[in-house]
């Protein structure tokens, strides 16, 4: 199944999320870490700070 262009787009606008399980040195423990990764151009946040973006609704 392909996915359309627009399902595309969006997927790669979105965050990436990595997760990691793995006990503690002494064993009493399980450690879970989550990390998510968004990446976005310096402009957009410069935009942002300075109140120039308005938010877009999307339909899905």
């Amino acid at each position: 199944m392909d996915l359309s262009d627009k399902r595309q787009d969006m997927l790669r606008k979105m965050p990436q999320i990595e997760s990691a399980v793995h006990k503690s040195k002494d064993g009493k423990f399980i450690i879970h870490k989550t990390t998510i990764t968004s990446i976005k151009p310096a402009n957009y946040y410069q935009a942002v700070l300075e109140g120039k973006i308005q938010e877009e609704q999307e339909e899905f």
